[in-house]
Formats: C-alpha cells, sequence, structure tokens
C-alpha cells in the first residue's frame, strides 16, 4: 500500500472515531467536527512522524523522476 493512502486512512479514522464520540457526549455537530479535526491532527502529528516521513519521500521522488509528456514528444516531432 502507497505510504499517502495509509496516511490519509489513518487519519480520516482518527477524525471519524473522535467525531464518533464526541457526537455521543451531545456536542453540537460543527464544534464536534472541528475538535475533531484538531484531535485528529495531533495525534497524527505525535505518533505518526515516520509514516509521514514515508509519505514526503514518495512525494519527493515522484517530483525528482519526470513524468512523460506525450503532448512534448509530439510537438518535437513535428518541429523536427
Amino acid at each position: 500500500m502507497k505510504p499517502w493512502v495509509a496516511y490519509s486512512l489513518l487519519r480520516v479514522g482518527l477524525f471519524l472515531a473522535a467525531f464518533a464520540v464526541l457526537m455521543l457526549l451531545g456536542i453540537e455537530w460543527w464544534l464536534s467536527a472541528i475538535i475533531a479535526a484538531i484531535i485528529g491532527l495531533c495525534v497524527s502529528y505525535i505518533f505518526f512522524g515516520r509514516l509521514r516521513e514515508r509519505v514526503t519521500r514518495d512525494i519527493a521522488e515522484r517530483r525528482a523522476t519526470p513524468s512523460r509528456d506525450v503532448d512534448a514528444d509530439v510537438e518535437d516531432v513535428r518541429e523536427g
């Protein structure tokens, strides 16, 4: 599984779990959403550092390797 998929699923899961608990406590939905987002952010920042680093590394590797641009290849053939 790609690191960004795992990280995203963990973040969404944390948000949903915190949101569900806050809603069960009777807090209004909009306030529950804000608090759940803050909880998810803090927990992922503290406990998922390695996974976040793998996501960063994966993004950097993708940016470093140029993707093939079919339009540029076609334009080069037309010019030459």
